[in-house]
């Protein structure tokens, strides 16, 4: 009787502990998001809700206690929210930029594919050759790489120049401060996480699966489109949320390679902050783009859980 008292004990010390692990690791991701997206959105809805004023900060408080008559007064105002969807041009910036986000996403994906395949099917040492001159971009300043462009874009620059020096044009053609060089710079920047994932993706992949389509009478296009295609949809999806989502709210390379026509949701941001100094309708606009980002990643994700 009192081993198996004993056994029991040990039993539920151990469960304890088990469920004790798992909720330390569950915490802290959960302690980790809290503090850096749920309290700042948090932070940037109440400015969201307050009205803009000249003074430090900005915008006028949504709470105030009146120790005199000890009474609160809750001052809430939707105006900026129905502002933004009065006004065209904050929705004219919001399409422009899920545009410009969902054709650089396209044209990452159809150059990244080949180039994650190729690396994905290299033997190891050209493997890691080739992760390494993926990766290496990582190793400069982004803002270097995105002004690198510019050098290269411009009308005396090296481009031009080694055009009109084969005989392709005659005089230099406006490339930067276009929507071409907008999509140049982001494809470019963005394009490790897009090979990075297919890259995971479709090393793991079985090519004695390709092997049994084609034995089976299908010809190589018809084993890509059924066999390496699903197979990689997880590694594809992945890849065109990491471009996309970053891509959306772009102010760099929009501001230094786009044109002053070039509407894009990051550069609204910047203005109605810095410019404007109208913090309320700037958390506003964060707030719709928040949900616009967030919206259709939660659906996928839902959308995954009912196919499994």
């Amino acid at each position: 009787m009192m081993n198996s008292t004993l056994k029991n004990s040990t039993l539920v010390s151990l469960l304890l502990k088990i469920n004790l692990g798992r909720l330390f690791v569950i915490l802290v991701p959960m302690l980790w998001l809290a503090a850096f997206f749920f309290v700042p959105f948090l932070v940037v809805f109440k400015i969201s809700l307050s009205e803009a004023v000249i003074a430090v900060p900005p915008y006028s408080p949504i709470f105030e206690w009146d120790a005199t008559d000890a009474y609160a007064t809750l001052k809430i105002t939707l105006g900026n929210y129905l502002f933004l969807f009065e006004e065209r041009f904050y929705l004219d910036a919001y399409l422009s930029s899920v545009k410009i986000a969902v054709i650089s996403t396209i044209i990452t994906l159809f150059v990244g594919f080949p180039i994650a395949y190729v690396i994905a099917k290299s033997s190891s040492t050209m493997r890691s050759i080739l992760l390494a001159l993926v990766i290496l971009p990582f190793w400069t300043s982004f803002l270097l790489r995105v002004y690198a462009w510019m050098g290269l874009l411009k009308k005396n620059g090296l481009v031009n120049e080694l055009f009109m020096s084969i005989g392709l044009i005659d005089q230099p053609i406006q490339m930067l401060q276009t929507d071409f060089a907008v999509y140049l710079g982001i494809v470019y920047t963005y394009l490790p996480f897009m090979i990075l994932p297919l890259y995971t993706t479709l090393e793991k992949m079985d090519l004695n699966l390709i092997e049994a389509a084609q034995d089976l009478g299908a010809k190589p296009y018809q084993a890509f489109c059924l066999v390496t295609l699903p197979l990689a949809k997880p590694g594809i999806i992945a890849g065109c949320l990491l471009v996309f989502i970053p891509a959306v709210g772009e102010f760099v390379i929009p501001a230094l390679l786009g044109g002053s026509d070039t509407l894009m949701i990051g550069r609204v941001l910047w203005d109605e902050f810095f410019l404007n100094r109208d913090w309320p309708m700037a958390s506003a606009v964060a707030i719709i783009m928040l949900i616009v980002l967030v919206g259709p990643i939660m659906f996928m994700r839902n959308g995954n859980k009912e196919a499994v």
